[in-house]
């Protein structure tokens, strides 16, 4: 038996950008930067991506501040953005539950994030995540064997682009009406099973799994 979606949202469509910040491979010594700015329909997200400066590497990113926000999300099955057209880069969400310590200089060290790439269409739509999409990485290197991430002390969020190794570079533009939680069943519903719960809109047969790979690549190049 079906039932509708049940949604959260956390951030938008009126969206407190004084709880967003600018983290560029500045911090690095490169030169991207990025910008988030209010819109009728929630934020635009851009800026410019270079890749000359660090030799090919680069990366712009918009994170949430405050080391005293926590985020509980435990209860839903994973992430919904709500995005509009955009110019067909590849951009990356991410979550950490840890905050890293600062070094001597101010900058702050590294610290194990879990990533999902997507690529939008010029029509734009709902990005939904699994939580079991989110890959663990560590400095943007896969992790294997992480620890689980702790989705009741959530302490980070983070939209960025990078050059996947000079793969995309210059101007970047991405509309966001929102980020929030998706759930598939009512928790409290007897009639769902158990083993229904968690999963998001994964689909595991191997037609539809080839289906999503080709799209994937027919909308991002890069993939």
């Amino acid at each position: 038996m079906e039932y509708p979606t049940n949604n959260q949202i956390i951030f938008g469509p009126d969206w407190d950008l004084s709880r967003w910040t600018s983290s560029d491979d500045r911090v690095r010594g490169g030169s991207s930067v990025s910008n988030l700015d209010p819109t009728p329909e929630g934020v635009l997200f851009h800026g410019n991506l270079d890749i000359e400066t660090l030799g090919g590497a680069g990366f712009a990113s918009q994170r949430t501040i405050g080391d005293e926000q926590v985020w509980d999300l435990t209860g839903h099955d994973g992430v919904e953005l709500h995005v509009g057209p955009s110019d067909r880069k590849r951009y990356t969400f991410s979550l950490t539950d840890e905050i890293p310590q600062q070094r001597p200089d101010g900058r702050e060290q590294s610290a194990l994030v879990w990533e999902y790439d997507f690529c939008e269409s010029e029509t734009g739509r709902e990005v939904r995540i699994s939580w079991k999409d989110l890959k663990p990485t560590y400095r943007g290197k896969p992790v294997e064997d992480a620890r689980p991430l702790d989705l009741s002390c959530i302490k980070r969020f983070r939209i960025m682009i990078r050059s996947f190794f000079g793969a995309q570079q210059g101007d970047f533009s991405l509309k966001i009406q929102s980020i929030g939680l998706f759930r598939q069943s009512y928790l409290d519903d007897p009639s769902v099973p158990k083993d229904s719960m968690g999963h998001g809109d994964d689909k595991t047969g191997p037609e539809e799994t080839e289906e999503k790979k080709s799209w994937f690549r027919s909308c991002c190049p890069l993939f």
